[in-house]
C-alpha cells in the first residue's frame, strides 16, 4: 500500500473511533473541525435534527495559520452566543489535537464556549 493511501486510511479510521463517541444536540451542538491547507473550517451542528446552526471560515489575511485558527474559533463562538448556544462537544475530525485544532479550540474558549 502506497504511503498516501496508508495515512488516509488511518485518517479516515480515527475519524470514525472519535465520530462513534461524540453525538450533537439542539442543546449541545458538535463542533466540527476541517483543515485545508490554507483555511480552516469550524461548524455547529445538530446531529439529532442533521442541520448545520453555524459556520465560520478562516480568512485570507497575513498572519499565520494558527493565528487565523484562533480567530476564526472566536468568531465561532461569537456567533455562538448569538444564537444561545453556550456549550459544545468538539469533534476534531480525526486530526491531532495540536497545531491549528488546538488553536481553534483555544480561540473558542476564549470566546465563551464552555467543552
Amino acid at each position: 500500500m502506497y504511503k498516501v493511501a496508508l495515512r488516509k486510511t488511518n485518517i479516515e479510521r480515527r475519524k470514525l473511533r472519535v465520530r462513534k463517541k461524540v453525538f450533537g444536540t439542539a442543546e449541545k451542538p458538535r463542533l466540527s473541525v476541517f483543515r485545508s491547507l490554507r483555511y480552516i473550517y469550524a461548524q455547529l451542528i445538530d446531529d439529532a435534527s442533521g442541520k448545520t446552526l453555524v459556520a465560520v471560515t478562516s480568512d485570507n489575511g497575513k498572519k499565520t495559520k494558527a493565528e487565523k485558527a484562533f480567530e476564526t474559533g472566536k468568531e465561532l463562538a461569537k456567533r455562538a452566543s448569538e444564537k444561545k448556544i453556550n456549550e459544545v462537544v468538539f469533534d476534531r475530525n480525526g486530526y491531532k489535537y495540536h497545531g491549528r485544532v488546538k488553536s481553534l479550540a483555544d480561540g473558542a474558549r476564549e470566546g465563551g464556549l464552555k467543552f
